[in-house]
């Protein structure tokens, strides 16, 4: 037997599917119940909207990633001057247990 075709769901629905599902406080296999669809179909909904490209979120700051780069060097040369202290200490308990 051939079961009929169902039309597809509006483009609203889905993304209110997907908000209930993501923000509320029932499991994806539950919400899918109520809102009587398909529990692989609310997943594939959920996969396509978090795969929607970011660029219409906002723009990106140059100078936000300047400020970004000049902390992340300097993080980067704090803890190397913490591993290099840290070696030198291991060294010495290593001299001392001998």
């Amino acid at each position: 037997m051939k079961q009929a075709a169902k039309p597809p769901y509006a483009t609203e629905f889905k993304e209110s599917a997907v908000q209930l599902a993501m923000e509320g406080d029932k499991s994806i296999a539950q919400t899918a119940r109520e809102l009587g669809v398909n529990e692989n179909t609310l997943n594939t909904w959920i996969n396509q909207y978090h795969r929607q490209p970011a660029s219409t979120s906002k723009a990106v700051n140059p100078q936000h990633l300047y400020d970004e780069l000049k902390e992340l060097r300097k993080e980067n040369k704090c803890l190397k001057e913490e591993r290099h202290l840290l070696k030198k200490a291991a060294a010495y308990f290593v001299r001392e247990s001998e």
